[in-house]
């Protein structure tokens, strides 16, 4: 085996014996299978005489350390010019294009196949144009690290505690969200989604980013949602950033009086759940998306927050869906989701996608699919 690492584009090559007479083409073509979906999203393994196993841990060929696969989970080979999928008896199963498979099932080029969170595409392409795209696949993964990188980490002590999920889809896309304490009585949370795709649309969720981050912008309040929302506005108009345009939810809770203010600017509603979860409501006010106008004045709204309550701010990722039964999916599909029972051992983003999982035709998200909870203690 060989690898050739090139931070997060990685191709490797399995070889046993003789190649086989499928491996690669006399026009230079050979059969890949690569991670679109998941921690090691750009992994590209070359197909050869030698079958695959992907498994959590060695002696698999493809280690992927994912909870959710077994140690030895599914074979993968390369028989006379056809890539064939076989699962080994895993306890959460392999899927092929969204379905479960009981038996040795044939992967065509351009179909998908997902062990845990993980969706890896067969491939059928030359090896030059491997080569050409590893440079884009390094700046796109270059891009993403740096993105994730400003995403704070989890919170498990204090009087707010958070947990978090980011799924990436195959695209890099433009969802990026954060909190952190402005001062000794408030605290801010936020979450952004930038139109489009790429490292355009990434790289302007970045700046936005920097500016919600700060603890202090001359002159302006970053306790009052509202002005908060009105200053990012006028900094981003889509005229003069690429016609790029974002959603925002914007919330600020004091620790004191237990209220949250909240602005959403062309965002869907957050939803605060008591600790009864009876019902979810919705926290929403109905301003414009921002870059779309300046000036504007935009509105924001409070809400008391009692002892246990959950926030849930997450992008539209996660519910414009397409189910088994073919009906698209919307944010009412979701809400009932949300009020479910917590899981033991699974935190709530968590339990969230594999709730939307059994529900949806594919298990490949076409956005991002980000969660963000906040328990109020």
């Amino acid at each position: 085996m060989a690898a050739d690492d090139a931070h997060g584009s990685t191709t490797i090559l399995i070889r046993a014996g003789a190649p086989s007479p499928g491996a690669a083409t006399g026009d230079g073509r050979a059969h890949y299978l690569t991670v679109v979906a998941g921690e090691r999203a750009g992994l590209r393994v070359e197909l050869g005489a030698r079958p695959v196993v992907i498994g959590r841990v060695p002696p698999a060929d493809l280690v992927i350390d994912d909870s959710q696969i077994s140690r030895k989970h599914c074979r993968v080979s390369l028989v006379m010019e056809e890539v064939y999928v076989a699962d080994l008896g895993s306890s959460n199963g392999t899927m092929v294009d969204g379905k479960r498979i009981t038996q040795a099932v044939m992967l065509p080029a351009g179909s998908r196949l997902q062990v845990g969170g993980h969706l890896l595409e067969h491939e059928f392409r030359s090896r030059k144009e491997v080569e050409a795209s590893k440079e884009l696949d390094r700046d796109l993964e270059s891009a993403r690290r740096y993105v994730h990188s400003l995403i704070p980490a989890p919170l498990t002590e204090g009087p707010i505690r958070t947990e978090w999920l980011l799924l990436p889809s195959a695209r890099l896309g433009g969802d990026v969200f954060g909190y952190h304490q402005l001062d000794a009585r408030t605290f801010a949370i936020f979450l952004l989604d930038v139109s489009g795709h790429g490292t355009g649309a990434a790289m302007h969720a970045v700046s936005v980013t920097n500016v919600l981050q700060r603890d202090a912008v001359p002159g302006l309040d970053m306790r009052d949602p509202a002005k908060v929302a009105t200053h990012v506005n006028a900094m981003f108009q889509m005229s003069t950033h690429g016609g790029l345009y974002l959603t925002l939810w914007y919330g600020v809770y004091d620790l004191e009086t237990r209220t949250l203010a909240y602005c959403s600017a062309g965002h869907h509603p957050s939803y605060l759940v008591a600790q009864a979860r009876e019902r979810a409501i919705p926290l929403k006010t109905g301003n414009i998306m921002i870059g779309a106008t300046s000036p504007f004045e935009f509105e924001s709204s409070s809400v008391e927050v009692p002892a246990g309550s959950r926030l849930y701010v997450f992008s539209d990722g996660i519910f414009e869906i397409e189910a088994k039964d073919g009906e698209q999916w919307g944010l009412d599909h979701v809400l009932p989701l949300i009020v479910e029972p917590p899981v033991q051992g699974m935190t709530e983003p968590e339990r969230l996608l594999q709730a939307i999982r059994r529900h949806a035709r594919s298990p490949d998200f076409e956005d991002d699919f980000t969660v963000l909870v906040a328990t109020f203690v």
